[in-house]
């Protein structure tokens, strides 16, 4: 199964043209309609602002130009949500039923968009039961998915998102899969598994096992992508805690607050 519809959210940040290039050259790439969403949510007594109204027509205007000079089909959704109690990240969650792949930015802690809740892309991944491409709020990356990294553990979370992963990956021109450890680790029955897999659908990947020492995971696995010019990061992100309740796992929240490059994630 292909990538047809693409989901991108935009706001009113200053990622968000950024974003929509990164949404733009996967669209051309798989020949896949996208959608670009647009929110704006407040109380049902609260007046919508004339400057919320002529930022959203801002970026419609940007998503309508960039969409038709790129060739592709494409299609803007715009909602007002007056309703007592909605949110951002459930508005998204429901249209993001209905599309293979949604796109969205990396939260800006020092300039947050207005609307848009902080853990955004948690809440959207852990609902919307599809692959999610998060993109940081700074840099360029348009030609994202060219060489991918897999960052590798044992377990569901790793194998859902390499499983969600399959028709960008088909489409890359690298593919290492990494595995990091504290200690030296000889190559697990589960990370050859994992080459198989991938080459029984056309995909060839290298493998690497690297021992972290006493440094940080998500630091080592950061060093690496940069080592390697990866543009575009595939892991796992949700894991259970002791409780056995899911959670981000402390990897994955430490890449998405230090994003260098697009990151692919699922539950």
């Amino acid at each position: 199964m292909g990538i047809r519809d693409i989901l991108v959210h935009l706001d009113n940040s200053a990622s968000s043209p950024h974003r929509l290039d990164v949404a733009i050259s996967y669209a051309v790439k798989h020949g896949a309609r996208l959608r670009g969403l647009y929110l704006i949510t407040h109380s049902y007594y609260e007046p919508r602002a004339l400057d919320e109204k002529t930022e959203c027509e801002k970026i419609e205007n940007m998503f309508i130009d960039k969409t038709q000079e790129a060739g592709i089909l494409a299609e803007w959704v715009f909602q007002d949500s007056s309703v007592m109690g909605s949110n951002v990240s459930d508005l998204i969650t429901m249209h993001a039923y209905f599309t293979d792949l949604i796109i969205l930015g990396q939260a800006n802690l020092s300039a947050p968009a207005a609307h848009i809740p902080i853990d955004l892309v948690e809440r959207v991944t852990l609902m919307c039961g599809r692959p999610v491409l998060v993109v940081p709020y700074t840099g360029i990356f348009n030609n994202s998915g060219t060489r991918m990294l897999i960052a590798w553990k044992a377990g569901r979370e790793s194998i859902r998102v390499i499983n969600d992963s399959i028709p960008i990956l088909r489409k890359a021109h690298s593919v290492a899969i990494t595995e990091i450890g504290t200690t030296n680790m000889g190559q697990s029955q589960s990370l050859d598994n994992v080459s198989k897999f991938l080459d029984k659908h056309s995909i060839n990947g290298s493998i690497e096992i690297i021992n972290a020492g006493s440094f940080p995971i998500g630091d080592t696995l950061l060093n690496n992508v940069c080592e390697k010019k990866i543009d575009l990061l595939v892991m796992g992100a949700f894991a259970p805690n002791r409780r056995g309740t899911l959670e981000l796992s402390p990897v994955a929240k430490h890449i998405l607050k230090h994003l260098t490059v697009p990151v692919l994630i699922s539950h």
